[in-house]
């Protein structure tokens, strides 16, 4: 495969081949990562979906260039951190889907806001107040998405005449205007956040307001049909390298699977205990509802038990041949979101060969 542009040129050489390349290391199989965006592009093209990425994933302003590259509206983001890098990128059309408050922060999302389109949330009238301060101050204006909590429980407003209300203060409001309606469905909850957000939009056209645009997402549910009938942009980001828990749930198979941490070996100290060089600082502790904390795809028969900060603790007593001390083996993550924070680089690899090295330029922005 010839590697997009936007990753060949961000790609750093390495000497190292996946024989002597130290671990652990995080690989990203760039033939399954790309391929993964270009058919859901596709289906959202199918759909007439605005295609807004959520960068959280891979953290990579590169990977961000090929979703734009391939028809994505904009990218999500989740901080202000997170925008500053896209827009140092050249993107121009971020979401920030967080509350932005603090007048440090805000002042930094005012001057994104001065050189990208940008559009964030809200759910109250003291965040309208602050962003639109912080844009006046800027000289800008931004784009505001009432934030609806349509069963997730997590931020949002749930009454659709509240929604309504602070819809309209947006409007009235200067230095931003009224984006839409933006959510984060629970899982599985597609159809009950339909409803509401149908609701929500009744409300909101009585009182004589017009929703431009209603932003979902969610990767596990993001290849149901069911549900989307209010919804003109979805936010997915999981889906570039999916990882094990996306497996379980059926949204993903094991060969869409792009990213493994390499790891080693390095005792056993028991017939029955394997310990990698692979812990909590290259693993992540998320379990997701998953027993253990990834799976050996040499020995899937493994189970990661237990994670310290830098040693994973694995029973291998079921595996027909169990690893030996010096082995190297590929951990399919639970979650790769929080793997791609802990590593300043990945490992781009094609047809079995390491390319080079792709600084992950979003890693720690969680300001």
């Amino acid at each position: 495969m010839t590697l997009p542009k936007s990753i060949q040129s961000a790609l750093m050489p390495i000497e190292r081949t996946l024989e002597t390349i130290e671990t652990p290391a995080v690989l990203v199989d760039a033939d399954i990562a790309d391929a993964n965006l270009a058919r859901w592009q596709r289906h959202c093209d199918e759909l007439g979906l605005a295609n807004r990425p959520h960068i959280k994933t891979h953290r990579a302003s590169a990977w961000a260039l090929r979703q734009i590259e391939l028809g994505a509206r904009g990218v999500t983001v989740q901080t202000v951190g997170e925008a500053e890098v896209m827009a140092d990128a050249g993107i121009t059309d971020l979401f920030l889907t967080t509350n932005v408050l603090g007048p440090a922060k805000l002042a930094r999302l005012g001057a994104v806001a001065r050189r990208a389109g940008m559009a964030v949330v809200a759910d109250s009238s003291d965040v309208v107040s602050a962003v639109a301060g912080a844009a006046r101050d800027a000289g800008t204006t931004i784009r505001v998405f009432v934030e609806c909590d349509t069963g997730g429980a997590r931020c949002g407003l749930a009454d659709p005449q509240a929604i309504a209300a602070l819809a309209a203060e947006i409007g009235r409001t200067a230095g931003v205007t009224f984006g839409g309606l933006m959510t984060y469905p629970a899982a599985g909850k597609r159809l009950q956040s339909e409803a509401a957000l149908n609701a929500a939009i009744a409300a909101c056209t009585a009182a004589g307001i017009d929703v431009p645009a209603v932003s979902s997402g969610g990767t596990p549910d993001m290849w149901k049909p069911e549900g989307l009938g209010p919804v003109t942009e979805y936010r997915a980001g999981t889906y570039i390298y999916n990882d094990r828990s996306l497996v379980a749930r059926g949204a993903a198979t094991l060969e869409q699977c792009a990213m493994t941490v390499l790891a080693t070996v390095v005792s056993r100290p028991t017939p029955e205990r394997a310990i990698l060089d692979a812990g909590t600082k290259a693993l992540t502790s998320d379990l997701l509802g998953l027993e253990g904390f990834g799976v050996i795809l040499e020995h899937p028969e493994a189970h990661i038990y237990q994670l310290n900060e830098e040693h994973g603790l694995v029973d291998v007593s079921r595996c027909p041949v169990p690893p030996k001390v010096g082995d190297r083996v590929h951990v399919l993550p639970n979650h790769t979101c929080v793997v791609s924070n802990l590593f300043d680089r990945v490992f781009i690899t094609s047809a079995g060969t390491i390319m080079g090295a792709l600084p992950v330029d979003a890693r720690g922005k969680s300001l």
